[in-house]
Parts: C-alpha cells; structure tokens; sequence
C-alpha cells in the first residue's frame, strides 16, 4: 500500500475511533417558580411539557432575621398539587446577613430547623419525598466559613441520606475562588443573571451584558470543582431613577405598562421618562425608569457562551421563572433551542 493511501487510512480510522467514543452530553430543562403561591396554571404548564421538564426547582421559603433570630419569611403554600410528572425540588433562600456573627450551636439549630421545615411542606406539593435541596445564598467572604458550616450540617441531617445538596453560585464566586472558597456541595448552580450594578444610573442591562459575563466566566467554569448546572434568567424589572439616583424597582410595572407612550416617554436604549405621578406605583413625574428584560437572542448568544467551557457530560438547565407574564415574552421553541445549544 502506498503511504498517502495508509496516511488517509489511519487519519479516517482515528476520526472515527473520536466520533464514536464521544458522548452527547445529557441536558435536562426546568424551571424556577419564584411565587409565594403555587396553583397550576394552563399556560406554565404548557412550557413545562414543552421543555419536557421532570422538575421544579420551588421556592419554599427565605430565611431573615425576626424578633428571636433566624426565621421564615415568605414561605410558599400550595393552592395545588404538583402534577404527577414533576419531582419538587425544594429550595430555601438564606439573607446572606443571617450567617453573621452565628457560633457552631446557633448554626446547627439553623440546619436542623431548615430541614424540618422543608421536611414538612413536602406533603402539601403533594409529594412524598424529594431527591434534591438546594440552598440559595449570595455568600460574601466574611459569611464564607459560616455558610459552608451550615452547608455540612445540613448534608449530614439524617432526613438527607442518599439525597442531593445543591447551592447556588453567583458569577463573583465562581471567579474569585480563593477569596470565596468552594462550597461543600453535590452541585452548584450557577447563576447566569444580576452581573451588573443595578443602582448605576444609565441604559445597561444589569440582569445580563455579555460583556460582564465574559470576564467572569470563561475557563472559571471549566476549572470549577463542583460540578455546575446553569440558571438563565427570563424576567425583567423596571428600575426607578429619581434625579438621577437609584429610587427602587417598580415590582407593580410591566412590559405591558411601557406600550403607553403618553405616560412613559421613550428615551432610547429601555430608558423612559415619566410624565405624570403614578401614585399608585409610588412614582412622581420625571421619574426614569430603565425596563431591563432579554431578548430570545441574547439568552441564545450567553448560553452559547457558556456551553464552549463547561466540561460536565450531565447538565440542568434551569430558568429563572416560571410565571406566565413573563414566559409570553418567549416561545417554546425559543428556550428550546437555547437549551439544545448545551446538547
């Protein structure tokens, strides 16, 4: 045989040998749900079995200071059952401001009780156990040692044998690693949203600027040691500027609000000006409010982004939430084909 017949022979075989030994990697899709009541509802739930989610990721409670420390706030009831198809995971939010100044024994109270709690809301979703909890803290280095405490204690309940502990990751964490140390987890979720500065007044996008995540990301994520799942955000906000200072979100406004040019002047760039008092959404005339949302390209064009780094041959792609203003700004096939990017 002549060499450049064999050179091709064994180049042909080589690529083979690569193509069928690599694995697709296995991405699932789900979602957030935020709200401090559950009830199924028609159009959320066609998302759900369009994405051919298996779970939500719930919000059962935050965790704040009260008048006798660490307590529940907000904690979700449940009009409805989940539906049979979906497996809760429950999720706790700790103010990152409780893990201050905790010694080891009010820390262990802290794990005990968060379990308990969450222990005792699986029955009204209507399920009997659960496979994943994850906690949700934008930790800082002077709670660092504190919250990991917390952490351990939490995985070493009894109630968590042969269960998943997941924590969620800010875009800082994952950077600076050194300073914010690695949480003691089974999984984080990385938080792919609010990179920016929301008080900073101008026309930036502070849920998501492509920008900001690269120079947070990139090979963080590949060097990562936890193995990570993804949060994409698909809510907006409307921020308040008065003389030009930081005034607030207006939680009451929506996009639908901003269609009404008489009142909300556009400015350019997602910034309008009031021209009248809402004194019902608290707002004086002059008021700038910047409406923050993404497009379906944007999330594409992150999402894109991030899939190049991550090594994981398994991966959750969550969004950030489930609720049915906010998924009309997107189609099925739009959060589809962005969680087919990761395939």
């Amino acid at each position: 045989m002549k060499m450049p017949k064999l050179i091709l022979l064994l180049t042909g075989l080589i690529l083979f040998f690569l193509v069928s030994c690599r694995r697709d990697r296995v991405v699932s899709t789900s979602f957030y749900y935020w709200k401090t009541v559950y009830e199924n509802n028609p159009l959320e739930s066609k998302y759900v079995n369009a994405l051919h989610s298996k779970e939500l990721y719930v919000r059962l409670m935050d965790v704040d200071y009260g008048d006798n420390g660490p307590q529940p706030v907000s904690p979700v009831s449940f009009k409805s059952a989940l539906p049979d198809s979906i497996q809760l995971i429950p999720v706790v939010f700790i103010v990152n401001d409780v893990l201050k100044n905790q010694n080891p024994r009010q820390l262990d109270d802290l794990a005990a009780k968060i379990v308990y709690y969450v222990e005792g809301r699986i029955k009204p979703s209507g399920k009997l156990s659960y496979q994943e909890l994850q906690i949700d803290c934008d930790w800082t280095r002077s709670t660092r040692d504190n919250y990991f405490y917390l952490l351990r204690r939490i995985k070493s309940n009894p109630k968590l044998k042969n269960k998943i502990l997941s924590a969620t990751l800010r875009l800082h964490q994952l950077k600076y690693q050194a300073r914010n140390g690695i949480p003691p987890v089974d999984r984080a979720m990385l938080m792919c949203y609010n990179m920016g500065n929301l008080r900073k007044y101008g026309d930036q996008n502070s849920i998501l600027e492509q920008e900001e995540l690269e120079k947070y990301a990139g090979k963080n994520l590949g060097n990562y040691p936890v193995p990570l799942d993804v949060g994409l955000p698909l809510f907006s906000w409307a921020v308040v500027f008065r003389h030009k200072q930081y005034a607030g979100i207006a939680k009451r406004l929506g996009s639908g609000n901003f269609t009404d040019h008489q009142t909300f002047k556009p400015g350019g760039n997602n910034l309008y000006t009031l021209q009248k008092d809402l004194p019902a959404f608290g707002l004086l005339r002059g008021d700038e409010i910047r409406l923050e949302r993404l497009s379906a390209d944007q999330l594409f064009a992150a999402a894109s982004y991030i899939q190049q780094y991550l090594p994981s041959d398994t991966l959750k792609i969550i969004y950030f939430h489930l609720d049915e203003p906010t998924l009309k700004h997107y189609t099925y096939e739009d959060l589809a084909k962005t969680a087919a990017v990761f395939r």
